[in-house]
C-alpha cells in the first residue's frame, strides 16, 4: 500500500446522488489498498447535528463504518460541517482531528487543514467563524428542534449561494499570503512542511517561500456534478488525481 489519500469539499447531500455514488466507488477502489483516508472538511454540504438520522446520513455512516473496519479515516471540520461531532465519529468509525494538524507521512511533514481560516480578507466570514466555533453557540443551536435546525441551515446555505452567485470567486474568498506566512512561521525548521487544504475550490499547486525557504501548497480539487479529485501521498511525494464517472 504505502499511499495515503486526501479529499475535500465533496458537499454531499441528498440532492447530490452522483457525488454520493462517486464517493462510494472511490471507497470500493481504496478499500485495503491505501494506508489511510483524510477528509479535509465540507464532506457534507450542511450538517445540522449528529442526531440527524435521515436515510442519506445512515447510508454514509454505513459506508464509512465498513471502510474504517480495515482503513483509518481522519476528519477535519469544514465551514459546512463544523457541527459534526463525536457521536457521528463513533457511529461511522472516523477519527476527528483539530486543525491545523502537522502529520508525518513516509518521512515527510505535512500541515493539513480545511483552509477557511486562511481567508482573512473576508472579515464578515471570519467573524461568523469565531462565533460558530464557540461551544456555547453550538450548544444553543443543537438544542433547537431538528426541524428548526434544518430551516436555519437552509437559510444559511441560501445566503451563501446568493453571495457566491453575486460575487463569483472574489479575491476575499481566497486565502491571503499574510495568513499563509503567519501559519508557516509556526513550523519554521530546516525543511518547511508542505501545506495541504481545500475550501477555496481553486485546485492548484503553489510554490511559496518563507524567509527564503521554499515550500509547496496544494489546494485539493472540490467535487461537483460527476467529477472530483484527490491527492495521493507516498514516499515520493504528492500526486494530483482527477475523478470522473
Amino acid at each position: 500500500m504505502n499511499t495515503t489519500i486526501f479529499i475535500s469539499d465533496l458537499h454531499l447531500s441528498e440532492q447530490t446522488q452522483p457525488l454520493t455514488e462517486l464517493f462510494q466507488h472511490c471507497l470500493q477502489q481504496w478499500q485495503n489498498n491505501i494506508d489511510a483516508l483524510y477528509i479535509l472538511g465540507d464532506f457534507f454540504d450542511v450538517w445540522i447535528g449528529d442526531d440527524d438520522n435521515s436515510e442519506f446520513i445512515q447510508l454514509i455512516k454505513t459506508q464509512l463504518k465498513n471502510f474504517t473496519a480495515n482503513t483509518p479515516v481522519y476528519f477535519i471540520h469544514g465551514n459546512r460541517d463544523f457541527l459534526l461531532g463525536e457521536q457521528f465519529a463513533a457511529e461511522s468509525g472516523i477519527k476527528l482531528l483539530t486543525a491545523p494538524k502537522l502529520i508525518n507521512l513516509y518521512g515527510h511533514d505535512y500541515i493539513i487543514m480545511h483552509g477557511d481560516e486562511l481567508c482573512t480578507d473576508d472579515v464578515a466570514y471570519q467573524q461568523f467563524r469565531i462565533q460558530s466555533r464557540n461551544p456555547l453557540w453550538q450548544m444553543a443551536v443543537l438544542s433547537k428542534p431538528i426541524a428548526e435546525r434544518r430551516l436555519l441551515a437552509g437559510q444559511i446555505r441560501q445566503m451563501s449561494e446568493t453571495r457566491k452567485n453575486n460575487e463569483g470567486k472574489s479575491e476575499i474568498s481566497d486565502v491571503t499570503e499574510n495568513a499563509i506566512q503567519s501559519l508557516m512561521a509556526n513550523y519554521a525548521q530546516s525543511t518547511l512542511p508542505t501545506l495541504i487544504h481545500g475550501h477555496t475550490h481553486r485546485p492548484a499547486v503553489h510554490e511559496s517561500q518563507l524567509n527564503n525557504q521554499p515550500f509547496k501548497r496544494y489546494v485539493i480539487q472540490d467535487w461537483a456534478e460527476n467529477y472530483g479529485g484527490y491527492l495521493a501521498i507516498d514516499a515520493e511525494g504528492v500526486h494530483v488525481h482527477d475523478l470522473n464517472r
